[in-house]
């Protein structure tokens, strides 16, 4: 297991709150298997936007997993919408990425998209964006290499964040979410819990039980990393310290958010190059 070539960018507080960070990998270089050159992907609420400067990737079906979409055409710019269910893809040869993940009420907010109809869906953008954006992914696929990306990144959604004068939460998605339940609940007229619901799902493109699930998943991935530093992990405690109803309870969320029991997903972020992604964010 070698994770070189891959790293995760983090945005400085003018972006809190509208970018949750830029995953970057580049394999190129490297020999890997057919099993190194895959991907797991936990189920997210972020919207992802994508730019492959090499290669591709191939959309895996798999039990448990986000069904892959027949009419797909793989392109050097792509968008693909929160997911309910883990994602698993191989890349085709060697490949080099820049994957841009955006809080979806940010997005929606910036671009004016809807996000229902782009649930566990991945689409060439181009066609839905406004003009501005257009012109900027494009700039972002003609950059020399990563470090420009990141400078066009900042330069242009900074200025139009800014300029929206949204709160900035925290990083983590606990703070989101509590930041987004309470603008839904105060930025108009009618806040029984269905109205609040329906706010919620219009700006995030998933419904509050969803965002609550992630944001107890992420709680628990924090916990289980703190729990290794110490020596091991008591499944049943840090069930009982992240929301969980109990272990059960834990067990069936984490499997369905990332396709596997909370065990071996433990185990095989430890032990396989497929599982980079996750490593990223420890």
């Amino acid at each position: 297991m070698d994770d070189a070539g891959t790293r995760l960018w983090l945005p400085p507080l003018t972006l809190a709150g509208c970018v949750r960070g830029v995953m970057l990998r580049d394999t190129r270089g490297r020999v890997l298997s057919v099993a190194e050159r895959e991907n797991y992907f936990p189920a997210t609420p972020l919207v992802q936007l994508f730019w492959f400067s090499e290669g591709g990737i191939e959309w895996l079906a798999a039990p448990g997993f986000s069904v892959p979409m027949p009419d797909l055409r793989p392109a050097p710019f792509m968008l693909g919408g929160p997911f309910t269910r883990p994602t698993h893809t191989r890349n085709v040869g060697a490949m080099a990425a820049f994957k841009l993940l955006m809080l979806p009420d940010a997005f929606t907010a910036l671009t004016g998209i809807a996000l229902d109809a782009h649930v566990n869906r991945i689409v060439d953008p181009r066609a839905l964006l406004p003009t501005d954006w257009r012109a900027w992914a494009e700039a972002m696929s003609c950059a020399g290499d990563d470090a420009a990306r990141l400078q066009l990144l900042e330069a242009f959604l900074a200025p139009r964040w800014q300029a929206l004068g949204t709160q900035q939460p925290g990083h983590r998605y606990a703070a989101w979410r509590e930041a987004l339940t309470v603008r839904a609940a105060t930025s108009a007229a009618g806040r029984s819990l269905r109205q609040l619901e329906r706010r919620i799902k219009a700006w995030a493109g998933l419904p509050l039980r969803e965002l609550r699930a992630v944001s107890r998943a992420e709680s628990a991935f924090y916990a289980v990393a703190a729990a290794e530093g110490r020596g091991g992990v008591n499944w049943a405690e840090i069930a009982a310290d992240n929301d969980y109803a109990d272990q059960s309870h834990l067990c069936r969320e984490t499997r369905r958010l990332t396709g596997l029991s909370p065990e071996d997903l433990r185990r095989r972020i430890q032990t396989e190059e497929a599982f980079w992604a996750y490593r990223l964010w420890r």
